[in-house]
């Protein structure tokens, strides 16, 4: 064989006859490749000694990054996606207290109480008396230590019966304060009679006692 063919064969691949108990017995096992999902979780290399760093997760599935920075976002307390809740409404009292205007004057204050009195069940109480006792005594003046209250007192000889007339309340403007058998009990500045009852049984300013 002239070099020229030689060098052609063993291009080729050919082999020598003579050559042929030269060669090893079993050719080299190719190197292992890793595998791919092994491959992509490969750590990047120390930056103080170029060695690969070792990971610690190998074999576990991959991770989304959208998932690690959602976990990352809420474990640093990142609410700005939570839902924000409505303020709470605030709501009107069930039974709200009606307020009246109340007067400037003592004469339109004693007005306006005796309207309040005689439209009450109070004034039916003093009429029903009335017709057992006869006609009694009355008195109406302002409250000078409650500028919206008007005393309204009804009196006969064996009882009396003592009312606060509240001008702002709208809901229960009459009430009984007191009661008693005897003229004595009541206050002096009470007893300066002014008022009385009429013919309908309302008390008016202005009536004798009959």
């Amino acid at each position: 064989m002239c070099e020229l063919c030689f060098v052609r064969a063993e291009h080729e691949g050919w082999i020598r006859e003579s050559a042929h108990d030269q060669l090893p017995s079993r050719s080299s096992r190719p190197q292992e490749r890793r595998p791919l999902l092994g491959r992509l979780r490969r750590r990047p290399p120390d930056p103080v000694n170029g060695q690969p760093l070792d990971d610690p997760g190998e074999g576990l599935p991959l991770e989304d990054p959208g998932e690690a920075e959602l976990r990352e976002g809420l474990g640093n307390g990142d609410m700005s996606s939570a839902p924000t809740q409505a303020p709470a409404r605030r709501e009107r009292p069930q039974n709200p207290r009606h307020v009246r205007g109340v007067p400037t004057t003592a004469e339109v204050k004693v007005e306006r109480a005796l309207e309040l009195f005689n439209a009450s069940r109070h004034q039916r109480t003093m009429a029903g008396l009335t017709r057992s006792l006869g006609p009694p005594l009355a008195t109406a003046v302002p409250d000078p230590d409650a500028p919206s209250t008007v005393t309204v007192l009804v009196a006969w000889e064996l009882s009396w019966y003592r009312y606060r007339v509240d001008l702002g309340d709208a809901s229960e403007p009459v009430a009984l304060q007191g009661k008693g058998d005897e003229l004595g009990d009541i206050d002096e500045a009470l007893r300066k009679w002014n008022a009385g009852l009429d013919a309908d049984g309302r008390v008016v300013i202005g009536v004798e006692p009959g």
